[in-house]
């Protein structure tokens, strides 16, 4: 057991792509956590996808070891993610420790997640150490850096260590820095145990894994529990740490990270964010404040391209939640594509990964619904929250309509300020200040629609400033706007896969590129298949699907007009009827290929 005085707990935050893994990489080998012959880059990046991404998805634990001055400190490292649809998997990492090590590179400078990282951990009380990353790079401006970053902390420039991920000059400076500076845990031994679930995961053999934090107290192995939130009552089977791997111990004491096996096999039973006591007489009678939930900004529905798949994806959903607790799902229905879910999510970014991990980890193959933002309809005194383009009421029947608006921050180069302000400008966008943080880099606030920046927002920023530009954004809150829900019909029955919920101004633009894409998508009936875009009763795009025709002259030789007229006329009036009664068939591969209908059309 480690005295609480010897312990250091923290984090790495930084930008995406500022190098956050590659520094955890040298602070494995400087600890000689693994051994060189197990040692490979991106060591904590556990799954395929963020190897193959170059970015991380997942916080990770890992316990160090490392002498200053004869004393051997534990050191408790979590890796954390750095794009801005990850910033809860941040957040919960700060809940776990005292300290964070701010990382910037010095190529690039300051850039928009980094202010909003550093302002997390400063809101959660840590102790900040910050440090330029990348010091050995060509075009590194060090010196520029350092003030820069100084500057934002509040500290002197010569407490801003310089090192370099790739090489390790500077590693020991920095892991010497992080234990003079971060402060010790604060629990006792002696209090009842409250211990934090800050991070969990499925294992098919044990059953639901918690990562912990013990605050007070001592967690020994094959405790008998108690879940505070949920309130259930169960006897764990281990407690261990990862040095860097899993690793069993006979207890965790205060200040201490680590993981729990809980043996329950009920994904519902263990919560992120949930504290952790002893049963009887030991327990403590105050959980611990636990951290924000997650607020969903971007829903999608998700349905298997199988229907006997659903429980499939249902049991899959509920397994990836205790690996991501920022995904929220409900079950939903669609005429077009049978039974599914209605999801969540923090952004287009994780709405990709989630995807992506449903159909490798548990091979499923799924359709995603085209994204959009919650919206609040005004109706009297009564407020309804559509996540569903399908239930939006028609036009008429409510007073207004309130949609989401995020503050963005949005770092450029001064040459692109041009650029941004009129990308900005035509997404409906608000500025709300501007400040240059040096003669070349400009900061700029802006109030935007969410549902103008979830789609292509980002990648059109990236190209009219040459990939220099960074965005970051947080809720603001709700605002009315003029929105409409646009309607496709086929042979006059509407589609609810189709339906979007878009600005009036954009309405038309997005119905004509949905009628023209399903004209070329819809194979040919027997009959002709109107395509319209509607927004409540009245059509504003059309298109038509002309029927096949069958030669039906061709077992005519010869012989009198009035014979091939009666052929034509019977032709004529069976289409007639196949059009009262008949449905237009539209295979599942039409549906997917419109579902992913250019965003650019969409905005």
């Amino acid at each position: 057991m480690t005295e609480t005085t010897r312990i250091r707990n923290f984090c790495i935050i930084a930008h995406i792509d500022h190098g956050k893994s590659t520094l955890a990489d040298r602070l494995l080998e400087l600890t000689h956590a693994v051994s060189e012959r197990e040692m490979r880059d991106q060591y904590l990046d556990k799954m395929d996808l963020e190897r193959e991404r170059g970015i991380t998805i997942k916080a990770q634990a890992v316990r160090l070891t490392h002498e200053v001055g004869g004393v051997v400190y534990e050191l408790n490292l979590i890796d954390t993610p750095g794009h801005v649809d990850f910033t809860y998997e941040v957040s919960r990492s700060l809940a776990a420790c005292e300290g964070a090590v701010l990382l910037v590179d010095a190529a690039q400078g300051i850039e928009a997640q980094t202010l909003a990282n550093f302002h997390l951990a400063r809101d959660a009380g840590l102790t900040i150490v910050p440090a330029v990353n990348k010091i050995d790079l060509p075009a590194a401006d060090v010196e520029g850096t350092r003030r820069d970053l100084a500057e934002l902390v509040g500290c002197d420039p010569e407490e801003v260590l310089a090192v370099s991920g790739k090489t390790g000059a500077g590693v020991p400076e920095l892991l010497e820095a992080v234990i003079r500076r971060v402060p010790p845990p604060a629990g006792r031994r002696e209090d009842p145990l409250r211990a934090l679930i800050f991070d969990s995961t499925f294992d098919p053999y044990r059953g639901v894994i918690a990562y912990v934090r013990v605050k007070d107290g001592v967690l020994p192995s094959h405790a008998r529990l108690h879940a505070m939130a949920v309130g259930l009552d169960w006897e764990a089977e281990e407690v261990g740490v990862f040095a860097p791997e899993a690793t069993p111990v006979a207890e965790l004491g205060p200040g201490e990270v680590g993981y729990l096996v809980t043996g329950l096999k009920d994904v519902h039973q263990v919560r992120v964010g949930d504290t952790i006591t002893v049963q009887g007489r030991g327990r403590a009678r105050e959980p611990l404040p636990g951290y924000r939930e997650p607020k969903p900004m971007v829903w999608s529905g998700l349905f298997p391209a199988e229907g006997g798949d659903y429980t499939a994806l249902r049991d899959a959903l509920e397994k990836l939640k205790l690996n991501d607790a920022a995904l929220v799902f409900e079950p939903e229905t669609s005429s077009a594509l049978g039974f599914g879910f209605r999801c969540g999510f923090l952004g287009l970014l994780h709405m990709d990964i989630v995807k992506e991990r449903l159909e490798r980890e548990f091979g499923l193959e799924l359709i995603a619904t085209a994204p959009n933002v919650e919206f609040h309809v005004i109706r009297g005194d009564r407020t309804i929250v559509v996540h569903n383009p399908s239930e939006m009421p028609p036009p008429g029947t409510y007073d207004r309509v309130e949609e989401p608006v995020v503050l963005a921050t949005i770092i450029t180069p001064a040459e692109y300020l041009g650029a941004v302000l009129e990308l900005c400008q035509s997404r409906r966008g608000e500025m709300v200040d501007m400040k240059y943080l040096s003669p070349t880099r400009v900061e700029v606030h802006y109030l935007l629609p969410l549902a103008e920046i979830i789609f292509d927002f980002f990648d059109q920023l990236k190209s009219r400033t040459r990939g220099y530009a960074s965005l970051d954004y947080e809720p603001w809150g709700y605002e009315p706007a003029d929105l409409v829900r646009v309607d496709i019909l086929l042979h006059g029955e509407p589609v609810d896969a189709f339906s979007s919920v878009v600005h009036r101004e954009k309405a038309y633009r997005y119905g004509r590129a949905m009628v023209e894409r399903l004209r070329e998508l819809i194979p040919r009936q027997l009959f002709d298949v109107a395509i319209q875009a509607a927004i409540g009763s009245r059509i504003i795009a059309r298109e038509t699907v002309k029927a096949k025709r069958k030669d039906v002259l061709a077992k005519c030789y010869g012989g009198d007009v009035t014979r091939k007229r009666k052929l034509l006329e019977q032709q004529k009036r069976g289409k007639a009827r196949l059009r009262r009664v008949g449905r237009v068939d539209v295979p599942q591969e039409a549906f997917i290929a419109a579902l992913r209908v250019d965003e650019g059309e969409r905005r």
